[in-house]
């Protein structure tokens, strides 16, 4: 038997439970964007570097000029062909070049009408790609070898990133930031959530000198000792083979009034991320008052192309 909605919160989640694109997500009060990528890519773009005032795209950080665009993607795989997404035909892609330290990145960039907790939610997958017509004296990579189960092209995918760029308060600029590091930089699996321990090297610090970042850089943090692990080993569902695709459910939670992390969840599992340290930029940031941008990146480790694919992507606030 049915029964009827008792209360205001009761209504807004019988709203949500109806309409098949929202029921899946257990978003804040205010939803504030929600992107379905079967009706295109919703604000998501490249991320690329500053240029001067003249125009001159050769000012760019080497770093920051062959990140790559997010684009749409059928999940096509050689074997399987078309796979689709967790619902419709198309995911949003993040691919990197075969070049091991390559990034691709996909950045959404909002405003905050007010402070407190934003949620970030997405369903996820991510691979690296198939390759074909190997030795197979040397079907194994990173320490794995291929056994019916496990597949040596786990080893071969490096990190995914989820992580924000806001500023306020006359111009304090930070980045909350969690990473799945699938493999350390030499390909041992290592499956643990990590986050960095300083901030973001900026265009403006390398225009003064203080920062300066080759081609294949990692720009979030380069040097590898300043990111710290905050969770156990998290073993995902790569499923054996890099072309079967498994969805996975991830929410962030964090506060920017208190300028924050609050929480994690992947799958079933959340991790209290209250204690992680956030750094926060020492000098003022103009021009980029309530700033609130969102990226996700994907990083290989080999010289194997790595995909980070989002079905879709709910951000709400509690404004």
């Amino acid at each position: 038997m049915s029964t009827s909605p008792t209360s205001a919160t009761d209504l807004r989640r019988a709203l949500l439970d109806a309409d098949p694109r929202l029921s899946r997500f257990n978003p804040l009060p205010r939803i504030l964007a929600h992107d379905d990528f079967q009706t295109g890519t919703h604000g998501w773009t490249e991320l690329i570097g500053n240029f001067d005032g003249n125009g001159n795209l050769r000012t760019v950080d080497d770093h920051m000029r062959d990140f790559r665009p997010p684009q749409l993607s059928s999940c096509t795989f050689f074997d399987t062909g078309t796979h689709g997404a967790l619902s419709g035909t198309y995911a949003l892609k993040l691919a990197t070049r075969p070049i091991a330290g390559h990034t691709a990145v996909g950045i959404r960039r909002l405003t905050m009408a007010g402070k407190g907790l934003v949620q970030l939610e997405t369903y996820f997958t991510y691979k690296s790609e198939a390759t074909l017509g190997q030795d197979p004296a040397n079907n194994s990579f990173g320490g794995v070898e291929w056994d019916g189960n496990l597949h040596p092209s786990e080893a071969q995918f490096g990190a995914l990133t989820v992580a924000t760029d806001i500023c306020g308060d006359g111009g304090t600029r930070y980045h909350t930031v969690a990473r799945y590091r699938n493999t350390t930089l030499d390909n041992a699996l290592d499956r643990r959530w990590v986050y960095p321990a300083v901030p973001e090297p900026t265009p403006r610090e390398h225009v003064q000198g203080k920062a300066s970042l080759a081609y294949l850089a990692d720009f979030t943090a380069p040097d590898p000792d300043d990111w710290k692990p905050f969770s156990d080993p998290m073993e995902l569902c790569y499923n054996e083979v890099p072309t079967k695709v498994n969805w996975h459910y991830l929410r962030w939670l964090i506060d920017t009034d208190a300028r924050k992390n609050v929480e994690l969840q992947i799958n079933d599992r959340v991790i209290d991320m209250r204690d992680v340290p956030v750094p926060i930029y020492e000098e003022k940031y103009e021009s980029l008052e309530t700033l609130l941008n969102f990226y996700f990146s994907v990083r290989t480790h080999s010289n194997v192309r790595n995909f980070l694919f989002l079905d879709s992507v709910l951000i709400s606030v509690d404004w």
